[in-house]
């Protein structure tokens, strides 16, 4: 995961579940076409939780037609859901910016065999 995108969703989480929860359960959903979770795909741009454990989530798809989106919705909400202090779950697909392969973490680069260098 980039260093943006940990440090975003560390600041959205004020209270409720651990950022680590969180994150742990983002990284539990898998993006079916890609074999590789949510979050170090870079699909995961910002998470708003209220103080009355609603959470919203905004997130994209590797396009807007992608065919995994609703597997991918479901299963965002289900973990999420599941987590102590999170009593609902909204999730905002947006495609702007739109997603591209230098969004994800170098982990996910490396396991895809993308060059160090790969920023389009």
């Amino acid at each position: 995961m980039s260093e943006a995108t940990t440090t975003a969703i560390t600041e959205a989480v004020s209270s409720g579940p651990s950022d680590e929860d969180i994150i742990g359960s983002l990284k539990q959903v898998i993006d079916p076409e890609m074999g590789l979770n949510i979050v170090d795909m870079g699909l995961v741009y910002r998470l708003d939780l209220s103080d009355e454990g609603e959470m919203q989530v905004f997130m994209t798809l590797t396009s807007p037609g992608c065919p995994a989106g609703p597997e991918i919705r479901a299963d965002v909400k289900n973990n999420l859901e599941s987590l102590n202090g999170i009593k609902e779950v909204k999730i905002n697909f947006v495609f702007s910016p739109p997603w591209t392969p230098a969004m994800m973490s170098q982990e996910a680069k490396d396991e895809l065999g993308f060059m160090d260098d790969y920023d389009d």
